[in-house]
């Protein structure tokens, strides 16, 4: 079962370093059109979050290795997602950026970590931790239900990426499989499928609508 979960967890680090690499497509056409447009930097900002504490997580925490490797891979990946933003991004909407960066990946994050660590102890601090990691995760996968409203509004799916949803939807389920070998609940909670399944049916059922009421060819930009 140990070297069962271990393969698990390798086809999970391929996987979610496919689902970080997905919005490379859409971050080069903000590098080229030299603005972000009306992509959304919350998703991006909620996932640095997210995979700053997991990979703390991952390494406060005895056999969880994978979860820290490939989380701070995410870090680093994402910080250059958010990086771009900043500098891309007009007046209004890089002021909302700023904010939010500071609030949640670098307030909240350094509040979370200190308590943590000062606060609590042993099997406590995992737990918390644990606890608070697999809520951010709630979030982080809803986190792109905004870009919805920008779809509805523009009648457009092209600021709604299609790799990143289905890589989510890939990631969600190895992970789940990979928790129940390890009998990790907190990472279970992290990948529960409603959350990612979630997200899906609603990105299908909206390109469904759409794709009946323009070109083909703007569905997956």
């Amino acid at each position: 079962m140990e070297e069962l979960s271990f393969y698990i967890g390798i086809i999970g680090n391929i996987i979610s370093v496919l689902m970080f690499l997905s919005p490379v497509g859409t971050f080069w056409r903000i590098i080229k059109q030299r603005s972000t447009e009306q992509f959304e930097s919350l998703p991006y900002i909620c996932t640095l979050l997210s995979s700053s504490l997991w990979t703390y997580y991952g390494i406060i925490k005895a056999g969880e290795l994978l979860v820290a490797t490939v989380n701070g891979f995410g870090i680093l990946v994402e910080t250059i997602y958010v990086t771009l933003f900043l500098i891309y991004a007009p007046g209004r909407s890089k002021a909302k950026t700023v904010i939010l960066v500071g609030l949640l990946d670098v307030g909240f994050l350094a509040v979370a970590i200190f308590v943590t660590r000062l606060a609590l102890q042993g099997e406590t601090r995992i737990a918390a931790l644990g606890i608070l990691c697999a809520g951010l995760n709630i979030v982080m996968y809803s986190s792109p239900l905004a870009v919805m409203r920008t779809v509805v509004t523009t009648k457009s799916v092209e600021y709604m990426p299609f790799f990143l949803s289905f890589f989510f939807f890939l990631n969600g389920g190895t992970w789940t499989f990979y928790a129940l070998l390890m009998r990790d609940y907190f990472l279970l909670v992290r990948t529960k499928w409603i959350w990612v399944s979630t997200w899906n049916s609603a990105a299908s059922a909206i390109r469904n609508l759409l794709q009946e009421a323009q070109p083909v060819q703007k569905c997956f930009r």
